[in-house]
């Protein structure tokens, strides 16, 4: 009779896990680059909760496109509050995505077409200048069409 295959030692099952998550949070830091959320987080961290009267939209169902056309699917959740727009990410992901609060003063808007979609452009932070498009279903649930220009 054959000896069957060794089964993974405990030690290496900890080391695999310690890898697996050691690489998720790289790989969620290294998107936070890539993407510009790690540059808006050095001046736009944020400190409170949203107040007033807020319009929320996602994680679910949105796609969200940042610099380079890279994207967020289905885990950011934006809210639109009196003094400024909020942004979070899945909780899974959040190393190196710190929630945002990007006052409506830092926020450009402007629209933008791509394979036939019509999208909401914000550009977030004068400085910055990190490009998010937004699909314009997302942008009328949160009220941003009415700040449109034109």
């Amino acid at each position: 009779m054959q000896p069957g295959p060794n089964p993974m030692t405990p030690v290496a099952m900890f080391f695999v896990f310690i890898f697996v998550v050691v690489f998720f949070c790289l790989i969620s830091y290294l998107s936070s680059l890539f993407t510009g959320w790690y540059k808006l987080s050095k001046r736009f961290v944020a400190q409170s909760e949203p107040y007033g009267v807020t319009a929320s939209a996602g994680p679910f169902f949105y796609t969200i496109y940042t610099r380079y056309w890279s994207h967020y699917s289905s885990c950011v959740r934006i809210t639109a509050a009196e003094d400024a727009l909020y942004f979070s990410v899945f909780i899974l992901l959040r190393v190196g995505h710190p929630p945002l609060r990007i006052p409506w003063s830092e926020i450009q808007f402007g629209r933008t077409k791509f394979f036939l979609r019509q999208y909401v452009v914000l550009t977030l932070g004068n400085q910055e200048q990190i490009p998010m498009r937004i699909s314009e279903r997302m942008a009328s649930k949160l009220g941003i069409l009415e700040r449109l220009p034109g």
